[in-house]
């Protein structure tokens, strides 16, 4: 755990967050600045600062937390229609919190990826 980390003082139960799944590896919660319908982070309990240090230090916790986004958009009815999966990595990607974090995002239709330039 990392004392100056939002998302690691979640999981430490020290900021109050609307929990929608939780296993013994992730947590799924609603976002406080909604940017969908549904709008929900994914992440791992273990501290990693983005997913390509998930990736490189923890595969399996890399697959745990797809599997929990799995099952957040099917108790999130959002399979029929879609979602998006969104992992946003360092400062120019718009990283705010770095703690490795999946935005799911769904329940209406999104639009483009990114602004047309």
């Amino acid at each position: 755990m990392d004392n100056n980390c939002l998302f690691c003082r979640i999981v430490a139960g020290e900021i109050p967050a609307t929990v929608v799944h939780e296993t013994a590896t992730t947590l799924a919660f609603r976002d406080i600045d909604p940017k969908a319908a549904v709008h929900v982070l994914v992440i791992p309990k273990e501290h990693h600062p983005d997913v390509v240090a998930l990736a490189t230090n923890d595969p399996a916790g890399s697959a745990d937390l797809l599997a929990a986004a799995a099952a957040v958009a099917e108790a999130e009815g959002l399979r029929t229609d879609g979602f998006r999966l969104l992992f946003n990595t360092g400062a120019y990607a718009g990283q705010e919190v770095f703690h490795v974090h999946a935005h799911l995002l769904g329940g209406e239709p999104l639009g483009p990826m990114l602004a047309i330039r």
